[in-house]
């Protein structure tokens, strides 16, 4: 049994009202479109109901109007889904709650715990119909530690605090398994990450459609997946709208008449509804959505270069489209995006070695991280 599952084992569990633990009332936000709340060199975080990147849309210059060391969830999905800790004071958004605890102390340690408790007590308690809104958070039966009848926040910590130095340990042996120790930058990274600091990269604007092309799509009605299923064809990922798990809804055996991208060719999605963009590389099914995902690709599209093509699309039209300002497939091909240029066309190599460069810099970050968290690990237990 490890030292989790001990501590797991040792402790008392009580249930708790999520409303008796925080105020949750629609967080403050600014009656102003997105590009005029977001800015490039921005500080203060704009939190969306997007369900990545902690639900940060993009940083502002505009003052914070919610104090941080809080939690943020959207009130139109299906449960805890678009839940996070805001360390920060932020710039609130339409349909998110802020849930300002009424108890002390708190910390992102405490935060993770209840959060990951609301997932439980969520899951599959919702649909579209009945979404997860301000009334039924308050309501929200969770299950935490408890001593003495109150929550347990010494047990929470020291809980969270093992778990971190479990995974930091699991990260390390993976970085040395994987080979990705290796952040030293090869003489051409360099200079590209040197140009790029210096202006040197010449940079042109492209309509969408002149760097990627649309391509003939095969979407499927959910419900007739049963009718549609042959057990004799491989696994594949069915496709959605879905801003979780890469848009993967789920993964099916179905007649292959409804399979899009046979050839397993770089491929990317974007969504009008909600402007998700998905890369993928596989033969894929597509949910129905009336025509409204478009499948982009180019014989130039792998997976290093489309990470700064689909940065530079997701650049403009989170700014520039909404759930009632859509990104249709006519209003995407004329979008305007900037890449690197060679000769007036896009420098898919420049990218490649540059997305290269700032993967091995965000590696060096990981590796140094988990260096120290090991090295501090250690001392602590040393010293017991």
């Amino acid at each position: 049994m490890s030292s989790l599952d001990k501590l797991l084992d040792s402790v008392e569990w009580g249930e708790f009202r999520l409303g008796d633990l925080f105020d949750i009332n629609p967080t403050k936000y600014y009656k102003l479109k997105n590009g005029k709340i977001i800015s490039k060199n921005g500080k203060v975080p704009l939190i969306s109901n997007s369900s990545t990147e902690n639900g940060v849309m993009g940083f502002s210059n505009l003052k914070a109007n919610n104090i941080g060391n809080t939690i943020t969830c959207s009130d139109t999905t299906l449960g805890a889904e678009t839940m996070y800790y805001q360390d920060k004071d932020f710039i609130g958004y339409s349909h998110i709650q802020h849930l300002v605890p009424k108890f002390k102390p708190f910390n992102k340690a405490i935060a993770s715990v209840i959060i990951s408790a609301c997932t439980v007590a969520t899951s599959k308690k919702y649909d579209y119909g009945n979404k997860f809104n301000r009334e039924t958070m308050n309501k929200t039966l969770l299950q935490l530690p408890i001593k003495n009848g109150k929550m347990n926040f010494s047990f929470i910590e020291k809980f969270i605090a093992e778990l971190e130095a479990e995974r930091i340990a699991e990260l390390e042996a993976y970085l040395v398994a994987t080979n990705l120790k290796d952040y030293t930058l090869t003489t051409e990274e360099e200079k590209v990450l040197d140009d790029f600091e210096n202006g040197k990269i010449i940079f042109n604007e492209y309509r969408i459609e002149d760097v990627l092309q649309w391509q003939p799509q095969k979407e499927i009605d959910p419900l007739k997946l049963g009718i549609l299923k042959d057990v004799t064809e491989p696994l594949y990922p069915f496709y959605g709208q879905a801003t979780v798990n890469n848009g993967i809804i789920s993964y099916n055996q179905l007649s292959k008449n409804i399979l899009n991208n046979k050839d397993a060719k770089s491929t990317i999605l974007i969504h009008s509804n909600n402007q998700n963009i998905v890369y993928l590389e596989t033969p894929f099914y597509l949910k129905d959505g009336h025509g409204a995902t478009s499948v982009l690709q180019c014989k130039e599209l792998n997976k290093i270069n489309q990470m700064f093509i689909v940065a530079s699309i997701d650049k403009v039209i989170k700014i520039k489209y909404s759930y009632n300002n859509k990104a249709t497939k006519i209003e995407l091909k004329n979008s305007i995006i900037e890449l690197p240029s060679n000769n007036n066309q896009p420098a898919y190599q420049l990218m490649e070695t540059f997305i290269s460069a700032i993967q091995k810099l965000v590696i060096k970050d990981v590796v140094l991280y988990a260096d120290t968290k090991i090295s501090t690990s250690k001392e602590v237990v040393n010293a017991k």
